[in-house]
């Protein structure tokens, strides 16, 4: 037999009354009409207490949230600034301080009223219980809590406050702390957070528990919500939602202050130990000897043999503030140019001569679309360009905005980055990720210094398409190039709003007629600029910046290692061997 539901939230309606800002009529019947009406406000706290031991109640509620019908509310906001409002609250406490001052247990009694549209004149609706709470006046918020159904647009909940132990989150506020928006699980279940008070990690729990499966993603720092149940959306998409908790500036400054303080202290009881333990100084010769420090590499025994990840780099070359290397100095390789090829992806030591069938086929070497450089529009205000948008359909692929996106990004002519889904438009900061589906990751990456100038993002594409090429073959890539134009998939109108003509193509913006040529060889890829206004760049297998590429002619071209990568306007292309 499945196991009931506790009743987190009573969300009980009066009778109708004839002046919904009367205490006295909303709070009990008099005499003998009791018995002849429905309960109010007093006699359901009575028969739904706190706390009981047996039959008789030990403590009571004392969070109370009034719903009268919106007119009512405007009304008196408009002509006396909220005067009755007020005055109900402070009337409804004082008779519940009266009434139930033995049960209150030292807590302190709130009234809220509020206004909703769907009452008619005359209804008034109660709320309390375990998951009701109202905040006392100047009290600090503790966490914000939001939900979404695509990882991209994000609407906001509700807040919880430091001494707000239980919210309850549902389809609507009837038998919940807040209506989420987009819940799509119906009547059938809830979301529940326990909040523990400053220090502790806020718990999330679904109920019913064997409904719904609950999974906290920390990478992407949200709850994912799903369905045990196989139900599945519109488009034939399991059922989910997404649920993000984000601690307040208050509470992050808490948080920060209170581990500042614990490490300086765990530091300071350290070096009283060390100090404590260190050998003391010999009168006859003088201070105790100190321990040579160790050398910054690493020992032999810790260092890795063959192939496999890099070692950190030692502190003695990281820059200041910075957890990255400052400079890596390759080995000089005979005949190669001044380029920083990472250890991961140098040439292995060649073999002993093989057969020719151990030859990897012609068809690998290959360009693909590994991701998207999302323009500055503000260095082409006089083109008349107002946004660039591209979408993603469900396969992941590139698309015009419109019904077949399943998600959309967008730049506009302030430069701003939005998400575009099918729950509306949400502003966005790179980098960051999104999971629109299930098992699905898109990145939006933050361009490098040197790129930031020309490009808002960089957008990954899960699912890079690629073009094979001819080896021994120079090429050229350009706007007015057929060789891999299926590539250029911004080639259209259909993503530009606003340019110079209804025509003008995305391209137009920051792609040279011919921009490059490129030419595969044993050693990776030739690189040569066509059009000295065409801008450059030349980044890593991790999409991290290498170099801006400047003068490179067929004769003396840029060497590019096989699975790095080449920005042209707005497209990134990686070169593979």
């Amino acid at each position: 037999m499945p196991r009931t539901m506790p009743t987190y939230v009573q969300h009980e309606a009066l009778g109708r009354v004839e002046d919904v800002f009367d205490a006295d009529a909303l709070w009990r019947a008099p005499g003998l009409a009791l018995f002849s009406r429905r309960p109010l406000l007093r006699d359901l706290l009575e028969r739904a207490p706190r706390e009981q031991r047996g039959r008789a109640a030990t403590r009571c509620f004392s969070h109370v949230t009034l719903v009268l019908p919106q007119e009512d509310v405007d009304d008196d906001r408009h002509l006396t600034r909220g005067a009755r409002a007020r005055d109900l609250a402070q009337g409804l406490a004082a008779l519940h301080q009266k009434d139930f001052g033995d049960l209150l247990g030292g807590d302190e009694v709130r009234y809220q009223v509020v206004g909703a549209e769907r009452l008619e004149p005359g209804e008034v609706e109660v709320k309390f219980g375990h998951a009701v709470y109202l905040p006392a006046p100047g009290e600090p918020l503790q966490y914000t809590v939001a939900v979404s159904r695509d990882s991209a647009v994000w609407k906001t909940v509700c807040a919880i406050y430091p001494n707000q132990r239980l919210t309850v989150l549902g389809q609507d506020e009837s038998g919940a702390t807040c209506a989420a928006p987009g819940w799509p699980f119906g009547t059938e279940g809830a979301v529940l957070l326990i909040n523990d008070g400053p220090g502790t990690p806020l718990e999330v729990q679904v109920r019913p528990k064997d409904a719904f499966e609950c999974s906290h993603d920390a990478a992407a720092g949200y709850w994912a919500i799903r369905s045990r149940r196989g139900a599945v959306d519109a488009t034939g998409a399991p059922l989910r939602l997404l649920l993000r908790v984000a601690p307040s500036a208050a509470a992050s400054a808490n948080a920060s202050a209170n581990a500042s303080a614990a490490a300086s202290a765990m530091t300071s009881a350290a070096s009283a130990s060390l100090a404590a333990r260190a050998p003391a100084a010999n009168p006859a010769t003088g201070p105790a000897p100190v321990a040579p420090a160790p050398h910054p590499a690493a020992p032999a025994a810790a260092r890795p043999i063959g192939p496999g990840p890099v070692p950190p780099a030692p502190a003695a070359l990281l820059a200041p503030g910075s957890a990255r290397p400052a400079v890596w100095k390759a080995r000089t390789l005979p005949g190669a140019e001044m380029t920083a090829v990472p250890l991961a992806v140098r040439p292995a030591p060649a073999a002993a001569p093989e057969s020719e069938a151990t030859y990897a086929p012609l068809a690998r070497q290959r360009v693909a679309l590994a991701a998207l450089a999302l323009p500055r529009l503000s260095r082409y205000r006089e083109t008349g360009a107002r946004i660039l948008e591209v979408g993603l359909d469900r396969a992941f692929a590139p698309v015009a905005p419109g019904a077949d996106a399943l998600i959309g990004f967008a730049v506009d002519e302030q430069d701003d980055l939005h998400a575009v889904t099918a729950a509306g438009r949400e502003r966005i900061a790179a980098p960051t990720t999104f999971s629109p589906v299930d098992g699905a990751r898109i990145e939006l990456l933050d361009p490098a210094p040197a790129l930031a100038e020309r490009y808002a993002a960089l957008l990954r594409l899960p699912r890079p398409p690629a073009l094979p090429v001819a080896p021994g073959v120079r090429c050229a890539f350009g706007r007015g190039t057929p060789v891999l134009a299926a590539l250029r998939v911004l080639d259209s109108p259909r993503f530009l709003n606003g340019g110079l003509d209804a025509a003008s193509s995305a391209d137009r913006l920051g792609l040279s007629r011919s921009a490059f040529s490129f030419e595969a060889d044993a050693d990776g890829w030739r690189i040569a600029r066509l059009s000295a206004t065409q801008a450059l760049y030349h980044l890593d297998d991790q999409l991290g910046f290498v170099a801006a590429i400047g003068d490179a002619t067929p004769e003396q071209p840029y060497r590019l290692p096989p699975g790095h990568h080449l920005v042209a306007g707005h497209y990134v292309l990686r070169f593979d061997a």
